[in-house]
């Protein structure tokens, strides 16, 4: 492997480095974080070159103010002062000379929206308006209320929506790369599943039109379901239960493939969770926690004729037994 400068480091090694970065930044970081940070550092190449380019470009950072700067990467309700300070990490990260696709990246959508979760977290937020709104894992969201209307952008991942009367009558929209879906006195999910959302109304009714197809308008009533893309929908379908099950905490399989579950599970879980290609064949049923994967990687063992292998405590393997 070449170690010269400019060679193109993997997004998540930039990530890994940034989050590092993030932490000694902190204010707060105590001896055991520099300790794992140094042995991180020193586990791959990839990891230092990541690490010493960040540096680099932290000695470029003197027109963001110190205390700002430490603040800006961290998970908390981003505020006008805080995205401003993204912006320009993200052009002294341009101008620097090191391109590393940060506006892309997870971390920077998270430290740029109104609200953000981690990787297994789900997050319970209340709105100005007594809306509430869970986060699934690693989703992302930007709220923007006005006199005309209540807007939520879906940045990434999912949501579960339970609306509120608004007394101004203003109309509460969900905003996807796909399309908008209006919610009349509702409660539903929408997902962000990359070229298609789909959208599972529980209670009420949801309105969607496609993004580059706005004269087309679907609605959903309770007990029914879609998924769609920027210029139209698939036929509607039942609304699925476990499409909401992670506000509960839970994974519900039905018939489930074994490595469609450890996908599923690895979105709630730091590091690697891989899948032996040959338990493609099995599948498995039953009611899963997220909130403790290894509690249901060990009940995933006990069900099936399966192994799981633990590297480290990050880096699983699911395989034959």
């Amino acid at each position: 492997m070449s170690g010269r400068q400019g060679d193109a480091l993997p997004e998540a090694v930039v990530e890994q480095a940034i989050g590092w970065l993030a932490r000694l930044w902190s204010g707060d970081a105590t001896d055991d974080n520099r300790r794992r940070c140094a042995a991180w550092r020193a586990e791959h190449p990839e990891h230092e070159r990541a690490w010493q380019r960040l540096a680099g470009i932290d000695a470029k950072l003197g027109s963001v103010p110190a205390d700002t700067a430490r603040g800006v990467l961290l998970a908390q309700p981003a505020r006008p002062a805080r995205r401003r300070a993204m912006r320009a990490l993200g052009w002294a990260i341009t101008l620097g000379g090191a391109s590393y696709g940060v506006r892309s990246t997870r971390l920077w959508q998270s430290a740029t929206s109104d609200y953000a979760s981690g990787v297994g977290e789900v997050r319970d937020v209340t709105l100005a308006d007594g809306t509430r709104v869970w986060l699934d894992t690693e989703s992302a969201i930007d709220v923007r209320f006005d006199a005309r209307e209540r807007r939520i952008v879906l940045v990434r991942g999912a949501v579960h929506v339970e609306t509120a009367h608004d007394t101004a009558g203003r109309p509460l929209r969900v905003e996807m790369r796909q399309g908008m879906a209006r919610a009349l006195g509702t409660r539903f999910t929408a997902s962000d599943e990359g070229m298609r959302a789909r959208v599972d109304v529980f209670d009420g009714a949801v309105e969607i039109r496609p993004a580059r197809a706005a004269d087309r308008l679907l609605r959903l009533e309770a007990g029914e379901a879609v998924r769609f893309d920027a210029d139209g929908f698939a036929p509607r379908e039942p609304a699925d239960v476990r499409a909401s099950a992670w506000t509960q905490g839970r994974l519900i399989a039905e018939r489930m493939r074994v490595d469609a579950w450890c996908a599923e599970l690895a979105r709630y879980r730091p590091g690697v969770l891989r899948c032996d290609p040959a338990l493609a064949r099995l599948s498995v049923s039953g009611v899963f926690s997220l909130t403790d994967t290894d509690r249901a990687l060990a009940s995933l063992r006990t069900a099936l004729p399966v192994d799981v292998v633990y590297r480290t405590r990050y880096w699983v393997t699911v395989v034959p037994r």
